[in-house]
């Protein structure tokens, strides 16, 4: 095992979906953050579907929470939450608009929102006591390092070693660049030596096996697409619990093995892209 183990480097793991999750709807807090000034509840239904068509709008135009436009990524969330409530029929003079906003920035940049995996904790301590060095890796801003993931328990230098988020470093999953930096941060550790963790095949597994590491998937909900995702030989496991006995159950096979497959995977998929885009 401890032969294994030293090969093993280096883990990076996703954050929302792997680590934590979104406690309630979008909704809710927008609904708190009104109703706290008297306005009445905007609705969900509208308030979601406003939210996605904003969120994305902002992406395309300051992607990375405006890192390359040098756009303070709190502005960038009040264009973001303005427009949402414009998309959802909801406008608000300047000083009702201030009110709301602040109490959402707030409500999202706190504990409240978000609920920690119980898994995660022990998971991280076990793979660093081994001396696996682990990395964040999130398309998020600032406060997911400097707040919230701390406030949760997360803490760099006893649960993560690195982080590389979008907001602060100028790039997104699904974008290999970002687990090469990754890489970087963490002494330059050989992509086969590395293993990333995430819930998203399309901006977790594929760019990370892309660039030669390996990768496993998470799936806590059961999810449909998961299932598919087994089909094709993905390494899938319900928990962080899981995939420490995998890979101490796997520390033989690990290195040869797994890069091999999830290499053919790869292949499988971009094919198939391919085939569909004919």
């Amino acid at each position: 095992m401890a032969r294994s183990l030293r090969k093993l480097q280096c883990i990076t793991v996703d954050v929302t979906g792997t680590l934590l999750a979104y406690k309630g709807q979008l909704g809710d807090y927008y609904c708190m953050a009104a109703k706290s000034i008297g306005l009445p509840c905007p609705d969900y239904e509208r308030m979601h579907k406003g939210f996605k068509v904003a969120y994305t709008n902002m992406n395309k135009r300051f992607p990375c929470f405006g890192w390359s436009a040098k756009m303070d990524s709190r502005e960038w969330w009040r264009t973001c939450v303005k427009e949402s409530f414009i998309q959802a029929g909801y406008e608000y003079d300047d000083p009702t608009f201030q009110k709301v906003f602040d109490r959402i920035y707030a409500a999202f940049g706190s504990t409240a929102p978000y609920i920690l995996f119980p898994d995660v904790v022990p998971f991280l301590r076990w793979a660093r006591s081994k001396g696996i060095v682990i990395g964040i890796l999130s398309n998020s801003d600032s406060r997911y390092r400097d707040v919230i993931l701390p406030a949760l328990g997360l803490h760099q230098g006893s649960e993560w070693d690195f982080g590389v988020f979008s907001g602060t470093d100028g790039l997104e999953k699904p974008d290999p660049r970002m687990y090469e930096l990754a890489l970087k941060r963490a002494g330059n550790i050989p992509v086969a030596n590395a293993l990333h963790i995430g819930d998203s095949l399309e901006k977790d597994y594929l760019p990370a096996v892309s660039i030669g590491m390996q990768a496993l998937l998470l799936d806590r909900f059961n999810t449909v697409e998961a299932r598919e995702w087994k089909k094709k030989g993905t390494v899938v496991l319900q928990n962080l619990g899981a995939v420490q006995q995998w890979i101490i159950q796997h520390e033989d096979q690990y290195l040869s093995g797994l890069i091999t497959k999830a290499s053919s995977i790869h292949v499988q998929l971009k094919n198939q892209d391919q085939r569909a885009a004919v």
